[in-house]
């Protein structure tokens, strides 16, 4: 078996190593021992889920609705849809060979083609994005526990981004080995920072019902109506009246917010590597979802509550730091200070985990031969071989295993992720991210819909009631068409770049085939 099907493409680098194991005893077993419980496939989705977002997207998301009701409710909306795509990519991962990310999936949908265009938009655009909005917020998180909120930020806070970008990207090449050993510190440092957000909202709420005469919180919250719409304060510090919005402009107001909150939820996608190791995962794998998800669902809503509580509203839509805005607001600098090392550390552990994975899938491409050989190899710059590996034509998946990084591609998505940074700023850069995953994701779901009818003897150990991976299509699919009409620009970027991985798909076949003849 060839390294690139020993790996899906868009797997997880901790645990797709080879192919899931199969979802019963009547199929031969797979690669990994099928040891997890229920509890333990609720706390895997915990801790894929609930990463940066929740700490950064509240600002994008208030920015575009008209009230903290509205808000509070595109959260909800957004949890849901993780919940529908969640269950029907649970359904995809136990019924098609290939599992771990969405590139099989579409492969087997629609041809090769899909699958690779999937693939080279995850290369190109999603994590390079992803990784930029991580260390944009690293920087801006500092910045804000300092008393900065600046609209429109200086160049040195690009430059300052770019740093910590060149940070992760190096500790990756470095040792990837060290990388995933702090994941287990990064899971716990996020579960403490909401935890302790939740309180201090609380404590807020608690201290204004004994005494109606001091509020410590941002005072707007219980002298003004949640549902109440108001001029919404945006970034450059203009502001937009929507009591004068038509509802066709207001709907790509709220898609625009979706694609903040759903940047919270990301990782939903990754319900299929929980089956990989659950014991029975036709009765654990529904269960495991239907108790995190709904649980990140709660997290969520409240978190943001508490953004509303602690801070003036006119606050929360300005900053691309809600959390640390939040405690400076409500507890001073210094208590801020400890809280933004927190934050700071959950962003830069999002961004080395998201750094990996980058690697890791450039590598997987180049060994389907889709991307040029010299990207998927290991422990070298350029030809130049920098380890102590076995050699060049030691297996890459075996050399990753060993320690080995994936430098060429780390380079490659560093180099796109500086240029993300340079030229877009956290709320492009998260509505570009949306369209680029989510036009796959609904393509996934709604090929998953055709199955039903084109393949109804494909086996399905886990088959959730076809009414759910409609809501996530009828959803998706609209706030992507109505997200790219709203963002012509990030559209037009990614059209660009789909045309632009075509036309290299085809061209690099042809080669192949010439050489091959």
């Amino acid at each position: 078996m060839s390294s690139s099907e020993q790996t899906p493409l868009l797997g997880n680098p901790e645990t797709d190593a080879g192919p899931s194991p199969p979802v019963d005893d009547e199929q031969p077993r797979g690669t990994f021992a099928r040891q997890l419980g229920t509890l333990d496939g609720f706390a895997l989705l915990i801790s894929i889920v609930i990463g940066s977002g929740i700490f950064s997207s509240p600002g994008p998301v208030d920015a575009n609705v008209p009230s903290p009701g509205a808000g509070l409710l595109i959260w909800l909306l957004g949890g849901i849809l993780a919940w529908t795509g969640a269950l029907t990519m649970a359904e995809l991962g136990t019924a098609i060979p290939g599992e771990g990310g969405i590139q099989p999936y579409l492969t087997h949908m629609y041809g090769e083609v899909f699958g690779f265009l999937a693939a080279w938009s995850w290369i190109v655009a999603v994590m390079p994005a992803t990784l930029a909005i991580l260390s944009i917020v690293f920087v801006e998180s500092i910045y804000s526990s300092l008393g900065i909120n600046d609209p429109a930020p200086p160049i040195t806070h690009k430059l300052y981004s770019l740093l910590v970008l060149v940070f992760v990207s190096t500790a990756n090449s470095i040792s990837t080995k060290t990388s995933t050993r702090l994941g287990n510190f990064f899971v716990a440092t996020k579960l403490l920072s909401i935890f302790l957000l939740i309180v201090a909202g609380l404590t807020v709420v608690f201290f204004y019902i004994g005494n109606h005469h001091k509020d410590l919180g941002g005072g707007d919250w219980h002298s003004k109506g949640w549902f109440e719409p108001r001029d919404t304060v945006m970034q450059d510090g203009s502001k937009f009246h929507w009591r004068d919005a038509t509802p066709w402009q207001s709907l790509g107001f709220y898609c625009t917010a979706l694609y903040g909150a759903l940047w919270a939820y990301s990782g939903w996608d990754k319900a299929n590597y929980v089956a990989a190791e659950l014991r029975n995962p036709t009765k654990q794998l529904p269960l495991s979802i239907n108790t995190a998800i709904p649980t990140i669902i709660i997290c969520y809503v409240a978190a943001n509550a508490v953004y509303y509580v602690l801070l003036p509203w006119e606050v929360v839509s300005t900053t691309d730091a809600a959390a640390v805005t939040a405690v400076t607001h409500f507890l001073g600098k210094g208590v801020a200070y400890f809280a933004t090392a927190l934050i700071c550390l959950v962003i830069a552990g999002s961004a080395l985990g998201n750094s990996f994975v980058a690697g890791r899938m450039t590598v997987a491409a180049a060994n389907k031969n889709w991307l040029p050989s010299i990207l998927g190899t290991v422990g070298q710059v350029g030809k130049w071989r920098i380890s102590k590996g076995d050699g060049e034509d030691e297996d890459p998946t075996v050399s990753i295993e060993k320690g080995e990084s994936p430098i060429n591609g780390l380079i490659l998505t560093t180099v796109i992720s500086a240029i993300y940074i340079l030229v877009g700023n956290m709320r492009v850069l998260l509505t570009f991210n949306g369209l680029g995953e989510y036009t796959f994701f609904f393509l996934t779901v709604l090929g998953d819909i055709i199955l039903r009818f084109r393949e109804p003897n494909l086996r399905r150990p886990f088959k959730p009631f076809i009414v759910i991976p409609g809501v996530f299509a009828v959803i998706s699919g609209f706030v992507t068409i109505r997200g790219a009409i709203f963002a012509p620009v990030q559209a037009g970027i990614l059209i660009g770049i789909w045309i632009v991985g075509a036309i290299f798909f085809f061209a690099r076949k042809r080669v192949l085939q010439r050489r091959d003849e």
